[in-house]
């Protein structure tokens, strides 16, 4: 028999040892996080979206011919620049070439320049009041990425990838595809002060090399052999970090050898378009080609420490030349799509070539043309397999074009544009914000740079104001110290 006295202290020990064990889980808890920094991490709030595809039109694209219907600039056609209209500086009215019609039950205003676009129409939500603090392409083009452009600061990429953690550990979590070489090149997808694992991997730029190889399997060792290889490699350079009392740079190399080795398994699968239907092709625009359907692994060597890459070639990529044509950022799309079925929580994809200061109805045409089709496929197809709940679907660019000519073209306007997003947690057939009647400045709506990073971040779970990272002595975060959460556009 177990006396009274004899329960109680048993039963005292024993919740003794429940909270120990507690406290030695969260620490190993803990102790795992820092040893896998890519491991998933719980959100601050509920998510809305598990997964960002950003859509990006580098060089600014005209908001005034695409998404923001002005009838008083087209009215206006030819007149002098009214006064007292802020930066109306120079030249005479340029009313939109291209003609606007309304969409979707929500008769959402589309130009004619995205036709297929424009069926998605109540899916999308549409920002006519944005607006950002440079009309330089360089600075607004990094601000668009990091926040600010004076000092190097972590993309939203590597901040999501910061925040989340990542669904696949054999594949990177944050994937650039076509990224720029310029207006910042790898500093819109570096991570910055944050460690080496959070910068984007690059996919698909033929500087990056751009051999025709069929996988990363090195096909003259085994992955018994190699993993030997990489274990001695491995020990030759955690010794050279100890001896330089840590190294945030050598912690990166390790870190991506590692998923180099890990990535041999998946990667040639995701990047292999062989195996997808004749149906899915055409849905994204993606042509048959002379002897067989389009598809393949090709891809490159990888990149520097901490920055995984991929060079071009292959019949699944190619090499993209600025803006990549209408068959390459189509089967950028769908590559995406793969991605992120593959647990990839950021993908980007970027359209070069949106800088029209001449020429603009050939040249607009044509930049629209190369992506209207896969983007409306895209939207379909994430649609259709049940994705684009949780799929944070981004299009646009650093800032928008004048409503006064510059030729037959039209200059930089960082004083209102327009961007969408759809899918992820947002209300879709809804605009918000407005520009002026002539397209020039934001007057109601306004969202700038800082609160698209806020809500990009909210859609995500994460709270701008707590994803931080405490360097030179204070806690950084992509907002820096600004930023509102657009609350109005959520479903």
């Amino acid at each position: 028999m177990i006396s009274r006295r004899a329960l109680l202290q048993a039963a005292g020990s024993g919740f003794g040892y429940l909270a120990f064990a507690a406290l030695a889980h969260q620490q190993a808890a803990l102790a795992a996080d820092k040893l896998d920094p890519l491991a998933p991490k719980p959100t601050h709030f509920a998510p809305r979206a598990k997964r960002v595809i950003f859509l990006c039109m580098e060089g600014g694209p005209s908001h005034i011919d695409t998404f923001d219907h002005k009838p008083k600039l087209q009215a206006d056609d030819g007149k002098p620049a009214p006064n007292g209209q802020g930066g109306f500086r120079r030249g005479s009215l340029l009313g939109s070439p291209f003609a606007y019609s309304q969409h979707g039950e929500s008769g959402l205003w589309v130009s004619e320049l995205f036709p297929e676009v424009a069926r998605h129409a109540d899916k999308l939500c549409v920002l006519n009041g944005m607006h950002t603090d440079r009309p330089n392409h360089a600075q607004a083009f990094i601000q668009m990425h990091c926040g600010i452009f004076q000092f190097p600061r972590p993309s939203i990429g590597a901040w999501a990838l910061y925040g989340l953690g990542t669904e696949n550990q054999d594949l990177p979590g944050f994937i650039t595809i076509n990224p720029p070489q310029r207006n910042g090149g790898a500093v819109n997808y570096a991570s910055s002060f944050l460690p080496a694992e959070y910068q984007g991997a690059r996919i698909g730029q033929s500087s990056f090399g751009g051999e025709s190889v069929s996988n990363l399997r090195n096909r003259r060792r085994s992955l018994d052999a190699q993993r030997v290889q990489l274990d001695f490699t491995q020990t030759l350079n955690r010794e050279a970090a100890d001896a330089a009392g840590g190294s945030p740079e050598i912690d990166g190399l390790i870190s991506s050898y590692e998923l180099a080795f890990r990535m041999q398994g998946e990667m040639p699968k995701v990047l292999d378009l062989s195996g997808e239907t004749a149906a899915s092709l055409s849905l994204y625009g993606i042509e048959e080609e002379a002897g067989g359907r389009s598809g393949g692994g090709g891809f490159g060597r990888f990149g520097r420490p901490g920055g995984p890459r991929f060079g071009a070639g292959g019949g699944g990529m190619g090499t993209p030349r600025p803006g990549g044509g209408a068959s390459g950022f189509a089967r950028q799309c769908l590559l995406a799509r793969r991605l992120l079925e593959a647990g990839v929580r950021f993908v980007e994809i970027t359209s070069g070539g949106w800088d029209h200061h001449r020429n603009l109805k050939e040249s607009l045409t044509e930049s629209c043309s190369n992506v209207d089709k896969p983007i409306a496929g895209l939207l379909a197809d994430l649609e259709s397999r049940g994705m684009l709940d949780d799929t944070l679907v981004i299009w646009g660019g650093e800032f928008g074009r004048s409503p006064y000519a510059q030729g037959d073209g039209r200059d930089h306007n960082s004083k209102g544009y327009t961007m969408w997003m759809a899918g992820g947690g947002v209300k879709g057939g809804m605009t918000h914000g407005m520009t002026d009647d002539y397209g020039y400045e934001a007057v109601e709506g306004r969202v700038h740079v800082h609160d698209w990073h806020a809500t990009v971040l909210h859609l995500l779970g994460l709270d701008h104001e707590r994803l931080t990272f405490r360097y030179a002595g204070r806690d950084m975060r992509l907002t820096d110290v600004k930023g509102r959460v657009v609350k109005e556009i959520m479903a």
